[in-house]
């Protein structure tokens, strides 16, 4: 019987993904995981099927963009920046222009199951995937082993925006007794992420309320199966762990979940914030536009924002600095992030250590936020 690319995979105790990587040369792959492949490849005398290889290796000129909601401007600055590294063509090298397709999931877990299926199908040349997870073992496990069969084939694959994904090693190595292998992370999946700090975003963000003397802060809290929702609570609520355990204490009375990221649910958590805590003094929003909806319902509640109760957003959409007020936020450069993994995903630029960059967040501070009323530090 004829040795396989599995088999290889078996002997060197990697994913069959970075056989392909080590035996193509397209990808970095660390050099005592290459050097345990090409010594299985020798022991098991695997010789490479060169027609499957150039057929499983030949990509289109289509690149796949999935968006939440290509009408949210987060999704859709990213997106755009997406494309137009895709139309910027003519450098030697890159292959050309690109056809950059952009799918709408809706936020449906089978939406993205099936983009990335006809993508495949597609032999797309790359796929860049953004925003937060769904938080759901067997969706998880799903979107990673149709990743990975894409980049198996040729497709360069970017998460902007989201965590990446576990090795494949380490999911190869449970339920066996034998160390190595899968103790080091899978580089040979070829698969790389731009990671955005949420985490760090939301504590700068709700240490700026403490500092400015806020105690009874809510938080409107964004989809409860995305991990972009639960990063930002874990920051918010480690800087009110970091000022003292009374705060930490309450975080769960003064937080509202399982809203959108939409105005409507800002608009209906803060009256929910509101009949829990009526003498709040501040309220963190999961995002600019939930901040907007916050903001609305205050003023329809007859309270004046900073004076009465502070809002405070997340992600520096273009509307938050002609918000009245100017809405405090922490920005995330959307544009270049999203330019990044256009290069990324194009190959015009080399991928960062490990695999992961995680992009800097900046604390805008605007007129929104102030000291509680009765208090003039």
């Amino acid at each position: 019987m004829a040795v396989t690319l599995a088999d290889v995979a078996t002997r060197a105790g990697v994913s069959a993904a970075t056989v392909s990587r080590v035996l193509s040369g397209n990808y970095p792959v660390a050099g005592a995981t290459r050097t345990r492949v090409l010594r299985a490849v020798e022991e098991l005398q695997y010789v490479v099927n060169g027609p499957a290889s150039a057929l499983a290796a030949a990509t289109s000129d289509l690149v796949g963009v999935l968006v939440n909601d290509i009408a949210d401007p987060f999704f859709g600055i990213i997106a755009g920046a997406v494309q137009s590294e895709m139309s910027d063509g003519g450098t030697a090298g890159t292959g050309g222009q690109k056809l950059a397709v952009v799918c709408n999931t809706g936020g449906s877990p089978e939406s993205e199951l099936t983009y990335l299926t006809h993508l495949q199908r597609q032999r797309a040349a790359a796929v860049v995937l953004t925003g937060g997870a769904v938080e759901d073992e067997e969706h998880g496990a799903a979107v990673a082993t149709r990743l990975r069969r894409l980049a198996a084939g040729g497709t360069r694959i970017v998460l902007c925006g989201r965590p990446p994904l576990a090795p494949a090693s380490l999911e190869a190595s449970r339920g066996s007794s034998e160390g190595g292998a899968g103790d080091e992370p899978d580089e040979g999946d070829g698969i790389v992420t731009v990671a955005f700090d949420n985490r760090g975003g939301s504590r700068r963000l709700t240490e700026h309320l403490l500092s400015l003397g806020h105690r009874r802060i809510g938080y409107v809290a964004g989809p409860a199966d995305s991990t972009t929702t639960r990063h930002r609570l874990e920051g918010h609520r480690l800087a009110l762990a970091e000022r003292t355990p009374g705060l930490l204490a309450q975080a769960e009375h003064f937080t509202v979940h399982g809203g959108d990221y939409d105005r409507s649910s800002g608009y209906d958590g803060a009256l929910e914030l509101l009949r829990r805590v009526p003498d709040l003094t501040a309220v963190v929003a999961a995002n600019d536009t939930v901040a907007l909806g916050i903001c609305a319902a205050l003023r329809d509640q007859g309270k004046r924002i900073p004076e009465d109760v502070s809002v405070a957003g997340f992600d520096d959409l273009p509307f938050s600095a002609d918000a009245s007020p100017a809405l405090t936020t922490v920005r995330i450069p959307l544009h270049d992030a999203g330019a990044r993994a256009g290069r990324l995903a194009l190959g015009r630029e080399t991928p960062p250590p490990g695999g992961v960059a995680t992009v800097r967040v900046e604390l805008m501070v605007r007129a929104s936020t102030s000291v509680p009323a009765g208090r003039a530090d």
